[in-house]
């Protein structure tokens, strides 16, 4: 039995949720209220001590962090491959899924809290900074002090503008590297679509489709109608993000698309 440990909004959960849904593998679900702060339970840090979500438990093992879950999926279900067969192209997914991890993922945590949560945050009472880090213990000082930033003082906290940049430089990559093909590696959908597109979608759900609509980056547009078209799409990255939360994500994100656009000159 497959069992997720995971959350609605969670870009890796996405992730995730798309690639059992492509694979058509079932699945059971562990739901895990980051925003309630369930991720700090001590049965679910007995399971994870970074505190954050997705987790896979197979069979009794467990099996943390998103890319790696995928590559287990793959290896342990290899039939509805979502990798290709050819080793380079096989390489090339991953330097996607590499780039995801260490550039991206961290860029769409900044500009998810300072466009949308640090608004719900600062509407119920931020408090004070300890009581703020003493809520996040596994998550770690220097994490919780950067997040306390970008709560605090939104497009103005250190470094977030160009969080923003480097967010907007992948979609350029993205587009670029779409010229002529309709995936982002060889001829069909892979992990490397799948794995980038919840940060669309994250854009998306924050009202800031004015990234590439418009004929800003046509080519990354059609790539993300063709994706919104797969079947496991809408039950792997939307079906799971509650009303609530996602009338709050695109207001709050409605609200922050002119600072985004002004820091990225998008008339």
């Amino acid at each position: 039995m497959l069992e997720l440990y995971h959350q609605g909004s969670s870009a890796c959960s996405a992730k995730v949720r798309f690639a059992l849904a492509e694979k058509r593998l079932e699945w059971v679900s562990r739901y895990v209220d980051i925003l309630k702060g369930e991720q700090f339970d001590p049965q679910f840090l007995a399971l994870n001590p970074k505190a954050v979500v997705p987790v896979l438990v197979h069979g009794g093992a467990v099996i943390p962090e998103s890319t790696v879950i995928c590559e287990y999926l793959e290896d342990a279900f290899p039939e509805h491959s979502i990798y290709p067969a050819s080793p380079l192209e096989r390489a090339r997914v991953r330097a996607w899924t590499k780039a995801v991890d260490e550039e991206l993922h961290p860029a769409c945590s900044a500009l998810t809290y300072i466009a949308s949560h640090r608004h719900t945050i600062l509407r119920h009472g931020a408090g004070s900074f300890d009581e703020f880090l003493a809520h996040g213990p596994a998550e770690g000082r220097e994490a919780r002090t950067l997040k306390w930033q970008w709560i605090r003082t939104g497009f103005d906290a250190p470094g977030a503008a160009d969080k923003i940049r480097l967010y907007d430089a992948y979609l350029h990559r993205m587009d670029r590297d779409l010229a002529g093909r309709e995936w982002l590696v060889g001829d069909g959908f892979s992990m490397a679509d799948a794995a980038m597109a919840p940060y669309l979608n994250r854009l998306a759900a924050l009202s800031m489709e004015g990234l590439w609509r418009g004929g800003r980056l046509p080519r990354l547009e059609r790539w993300f109608e063709r994706v919104r078209e797969r079947p496991a799409f809408a039950p792997a990255l939307i079906e799971w993000v509650p009303d609530d939360l996602a009338n709050e994500m695109r207001e709050n994100g409605r609200r922050s698309w002119p600072d985004v656009a002004a820091l990225l000159g998008i008339a």
